[in-house]
């Protein structure tokens, strides 16, 4: 009888605590499910932008950051950040990097487009904050401003024909007899953004050579045009030139001039955009 009765609650025992196991195993499916699920579904697109940022120009756009002659702009794509140009000053160039929210030492490299002061004259500031950097600069750069940028410990290479600078961004290449310059290319889902610094070739030049090195419709054109003193008449053809490229946005500034950036603001209407110092444009990556 003791075993019979001793058999009969082990039994017993057994049923209660098996119930109490599915129980909770049912409870912990319920709250496992969801998370299971979350891990084992697609990743979501991340919506990147490239977002530009003019930090230093003579035109103004935004309060804040300091405006003098010259361009440079900060390019940031999902493979890094890159200072197109540094201006004629450095203190000024690093004071606004700082009013614009961006630390010097947060960029990867550094392209140049020519040797003019305005566009060079405040690296020598800005690789004694950061040298850590790769400087691209066109091939005609005189061995003194290359011995600079080594002194300084950051790397300098040179750039002679268009090529693939890393990531989305590549370069024209230097153009030009007299005053060779290189211009940026920034491959986006809208097509191509062109970054020019003062393009003494001409902007239809660069337009027509940046739209045939990678076979795409250019979505953004900006920087320095370089077209102060031409007359209404050939302002009015350059126009219709770029309209005829089929350039769907334009961001004009630095040396551009006041009456052919009107002109441009026309002609575009609600696709122009301001590209002063500290203007910010953002384009799906």
């Amino acid at each position: 009888m003791n075993r019979t009765y001793a058999a009969i609650i082990l039994l017993s025992f057994l049923s209660i605590i098996t119930t109490c196991l599915g129980i909770a195993l049912a409870l912990n499916l319920r709250e496992i499910t969801p998370w299971a699920a979350a891990m084992s579904a697609e990743p979501q697109a991340t919506g990147r932008s490239v977002r530009i940022t003019v930090v230093y120009n003579n035109v103004p756009h935004a309060p804040g950051p300091a405006t003098t002659w010259g361009f440079a702009a900060v390019i940031e794509t999902g493979g890094g950040r890159v200072l197109f140009d540094t201006g004629g000053n450095g203190p000024i160039l690093l004071a606004n990097l700082q009013r614009l929210g961006i630390d010097p030492v947060s960029i990867d490299a550094v392209v140049l487009s020519h040797i003019h002061g305005e566009h060079t004259g405040g690296l020598d500031h800005f690789l004694g904050r950061h040298s850590k950097v790769t400087v691209y600069m066109p091939n005609s750069f005189p061995m003194p401003f290359r011995r600079m940028v080594e002194r300084r410990a950051a790397r300098d290479e040179t750039v002679s024909g268009p090529r693939r600078l890393f990531a989305n961004l590549h370069s024209t290449g230097e153009i030009g007899k007299g005053i060779k310059e290189q211009s940026l290319i920034i491959d986006t889902a809208q097509g191509l953004v062109v970054v020019t610094g003062c393009e003494h070739l001409g902007i239809i030049e660069i337009a027509t050579a940046a739209r045939g090195y990678l076979n795409k419709e250019i979505h953004l054109l900006m920087g320095g045009f370089h077209l102060p003193g031409l007359d209404e008449g050939k302002l009015r053809g350059m126009v219709q030139a770029l309209r005829k490229l089929g350039i769907h946005k334009v961001a004009p500034s630095h040396c551009t001039g006041g009456a052919a950036m009107a002109l441009f603001q026309n002609s575009w209407g609600s696709s122009f955009s301001g590209g002063g110092c500290g203007a910010i444009i953002e384009i799906p990556e």
